[in-house]
């Protein structure tokens, strides 16, 4: 079972093979993150309260995983080998991978909060950073991989929606050098161009969002990162989708706060997940029959 201080997990009495996780909207700082930059930007890096957007995933018989650390702290949704050379003290003792997100200073530890404005006035020791990657790192991958192996072991087959929230503006997207042909849409469901995910499961996701009068893209300007990489294998049954939710949808980031339109989200939220848990009965139903 995972430390009560890293992650919440809230389970149904009768599962699906459904997993929810929100890896991004913790909001319990530990003591020695050691920033230097304002607070209040530090929140704006949150997922805000995606955790409790999704928070209906048990009474349709999901399980919901959530980080309770900030992502700014340490980033479970990147490789454990990601980490930026420019941030460190001293030389980190085994190999590194540095990606384009580690050279903008978001990947693994975050440097950076905004072209500018960094989240430490000194460079970090090793042992801080291998504290943060042993304590808090490894044991939500571990939880996250004992669950996927459960449901895939109960039932043959198991999805995992993978949830997050993205500035309206498109926030680091520009570093990254991807772009939305019209703006931002409300919802981004990324499957790595359809390989970590059943296509089928991907659209009618998309369509259903639809149904509810938002605007949907899939896999621009968010693919998905390590979270679904690592733990998707739709040949075998094993399905991982990342969710993006526009915060301007519910959010006043302005304020920092949430909008008067939260409570609207969040019931058409628990009508998604009603629907995967539909979709996954009947899958389920169907692969009896056969």
């Amino acid at each position: 079972m995972i430390a009560p201080e890293i992650a919440s997990l809230s389970r149904p009495e009768n599962p699906l093979p459904l997993i929810f996780d929100s890896p991004h909207s913790g909001r319990d700082y530990p003591a020695d993150f050691g920033f230097s930059c304002p607070f209040d930007l530090l929140q704006k890096a949150e997922d805000n309260y995606v955790d409790e957007l999704f928070e209906s995933v048990p009474a349709h018989g999901g399980t919901l995983l959530c980080a309770l650390f900030p992502r700014t702290y340490i980033d479970v949704n990147r490789a454990g080998d990601d980490i930026d050379p420019d941030l460190l003290a001293d030389v980190w003792p085994g190999a590194i991978n540095p990606s384009s997100r580690s050279h903008a200073g978001i990947g693994l530890i975050r440097r950076v909060l905004k072209p500018g404005i960094t989240v430490y006035d000194r460079k970090l020791d090793v042992n801080e950073v291998l504290h943060r990657i042993e304590n808090y790192y490894k044991p939500y991958h571990r939880q996250l991989e004992i669950l996927m192996a459960e449901m895939h072991y109960s039932f043959g087959q198991v999805w995992h929606i993978n949830c997050h929230s993205m500035p309206h503006n498109g926030g680091f997207t520009r570093v990254l050098a991807r772009a939305v042909p019209s703006g931002m849409p409300d919802f981004v469901l990324g499957d790595r161009d359809g390989t970590s995910c059943d296509l089928t499961f991907t659209h009618a996701l998309r369509d259903f969002l639809k149904g509810l009068g938002y605007r949907v893209a899939i896999n621009n300007p968010y693919r998905g990162v390590e979270l679904i990489r690592r733990y998707a294998d739709p040949a075998t049954g094993r399905h991982s989708i990342q969710i993006e939710i526009n915060k301007a949808l519910y959010w006043d980031e302005d304020a920092n706060r949430k909008s008067r339109n939260f409570n609207i989200l969040k019931a058409d939220i628990e009508k998604l997940v009603q629907y995967c848990a539909a979709c996954i009965s009947s899958s389920l139903a169907s692969m009896a029959a056969d």
